[in-house]
C-alpha cells in the first residue's frame, strides 16, 4: 500500500503534536538532545515507530564514501525529523534537511527549532517531490 499525501499529513500532525507537548512542558533553552529523547518517548507511547541518530552514507559520483550524515529522527521510515535548539533557524538548516531528504530518498521532512517562545514559530516543512507518487 502506498503512503498518500493524506497519510503524510496525518503523520506530521502527530509528530508536531508530540513536539508541542514536549515544548509546552520543557519550554525553550535546553539542549537538542533533551528534546530529542522526550520527542522519542512521546511518539513511542502513541505507537509511532522512531529511529534515532540514523546513519546516512555519503555518496559521490556513484561511490559510497567513508563519511556519514546523521539524521536526528526517522519516523515510520517515512518522515525525517531534524531537531534544533538554536536562536534562529538559518537557510543552511533547511538546506541540510533537503539534502537528507534527497540522499535518503524520503519525501517529507520537518525541521523543528525548540528555542522559540511558541513552537509553531520554529516549524519548517520540506517536501522532496510529490507526496502522492511512489
Amino acid at each position: 500500500m502506498s503512503f498518500t499525501e493524506k497519510d503524510y499529513n496525518l503523520l506530521t500532525e502527530k509528530i508536531i503534536s508530540a513536539c508541542i507537548e514536549v515544548h509546552s512542558e520543557l519550554g525553550p533553552g535546553l539542549l537538542e538532545s533533551v528534546y530529542e529523547i522526550c520527542v522519542i518517548d512521546v511518539l513511542e507511547r502513541i505507537g509511532i515507530n522512531v529511529e534515532s541518530q540514523v546513519l546516512l552514507p555519503v555518496t559521490f559520483q556513484g561511490s559510497v564514501l567513508n563519511k556519514e550524515f546523521i539524521i536526528d529522527l526517522l519516523i515510520e521510515d517515512k518522515v525525517i525529523l531534524e531537531l534544533k535548539a538554536v536562536e534562529v533557524l538559518l537557510p543552511i538548516h533547511e538546506a541540510q534537511l533537503v539534502t537528507y531528504l534527497k540522499l535518503a530518498d524520503k519525501k517529507l521532512g520537518l525541521l523543528i527549532n525548540f528555542n522559540v517562545p511558541l513552537l509553531k514559530q520554529g516549524i519548517k516543512r520540506k517536501i522532496n517531490g510529490n507526496l502522492n507518487s511512489l
